[in-house]
């Protein structure tokens, strides 16, 4: 039988919503993979910064990241969030990065965005700073998919009969509640198991699968009803990050076995791109091509992974059965293509590299 997802998002859990998350720690990890990439390959005298610099550097290409991540995902699959308010901090949807969303192909634009404003701030070529972010940033792409992976989300599409590492994830609950209501009615085993549930008013409610039936029925209608249901299974995927063997083992007879699609994706678009890079700057380039070459590489890494990975609920497949990050991929790596062709042509030399004194 398949494996069913039972991973905290936390590293450390202080409160039952509060702790240093794994996905914090992913990023953070490209950030200081990023630092000493750049930091080794200034000591072969590889770049143009020099080392006292170097943090700065690191500093503005993270909130880089992590804004042009966020604007990415609100611009390209949740536009709904620019008009999004109401009386919580942080107030505005698009600032509620604790709810999740941020998107890669944002990221990259952000970077890009950061890396001019700054080679042009300190005299040094633009396409220079780009090629150099980008061994921290596939390292990043690794983790971030990893992370991805223990937080249960962005899982893959369903798994062909007897493959071997499949897994069953429970976040696949909250797509029933948007795509596939009536399979909801098979939680009811589950349900029991996790015996009571507490609502957001303190009550706590003992569970039956005859209660958990009329939820259903009154979900259309009866507000409080859908309150309830979305409670139950927020508190059966918690039960089973907390180990609770019956709720487990009830979830296993209904779940769907699935690719864990972030672990390919970790090693296309993270490990795969990082090895490919590292031996082609082994030697000088032209300024711009290890950027491009990172372009062509992620994006038909993310072609590809995307092949396996559900899209997202309220999006879907789109044109041609692709997903919303195929077409962006896709346009993206014929940006890529045009960059490399040009970086090649342009009458310029070659430099950077782990070995910059190489010639042949």
């Amino acid at each position: 039988m398949a494996y069913v997802h039972n991973l905290s998002p936390f590293a450390i859990q202080f409160t039952e919503t509060f702790g240093i998350r794994w996905y914090g720690l992913a990023y953070l990890s490209g950030f200081i993979s990023g630092y000493y990439a750049i930091l080794l390959m200034t000591r072969r005298k590889g770049t143009l910064f020099k080392e006292e610099s170097i943090a700065d550097f690191t500093t503005y290409i993270a909130i880089g990241v992590l804004l042009g991540g966020r604007l990415g995902y609100c611009l390209f699959y949740a536009p709904d969030l620019f008009t999004a308010f109401d009386n919580s901090f942080p107030y505005w949807g698009a600032l509620k990065v604790n709810e999740g969303g941020m998107a890669s192909h944002g990221g990259i634009l952000g970077v890009m965005a950061v890396c001019y404003f700054y080679a042009r701030s300190h005299k040094i070529p633009v396409l220079h700073c780009m090629d150099l972010v980008v061994f921290g940033g596939s390292v990043g792409f690794f983790f971030g998919r990893i992370a991805n992976f223990i937080n249960g989300e962005l899982y893959g599409r369903a798994a062909p009969e007897g493959l071997a590492w499949a897994v069953k994830f429970p976040q696949e609950m909250i797509l029933w509640m948007q795509k596939d209501f009536p399979k909801l009615a098979t939680l009811g085993p589950a349900v029991e198991a996790l015996h009571e549930v507490k609502s957001e008013s303190g009550e706590v409610i003992p569970l039956t699968s005859s209660l958990w039936q009329q939820w259903m029925s009154a979900y259309g209608n009866d507000f409080v009803a859908r309150q309830h249901i979305h409670e139950v299974v927020d508190q059966l995927i918690k039960a089973v990050q907390h180990g609770n063997a019956a709720v487990v083992a009830a979830l296993a007879q209904v779940l769907t076995p699935r690719h864990p699609s972030q672990i390919y994706q970790a090693f296309l678009e993270g490990l795969f791109v990082f090895l490919i890079l590292c031996w082609m700057w082994r030697k000088p380039q032209k300024p711009g091509v290890i950027g491009g070459w990172f372009g062509v590489l992620y994006c038909v890494a993310r072609i590809i992974g995307e092949q396996f990975r559900m899209p997202d609920a309220h999006i879907g497949f789109q044109l041609f059965g692709l997903t919303r990050g195929q077409w962006l991929s896709i346009g993206l790596l014929l940006v890529a293509i045009i960059w490399l062709v040009i970086c090649y042509r342009r009458p310029v030399k070659k430099m950077g590299g782990w070995n910059p004194g190489e010639t042949g």
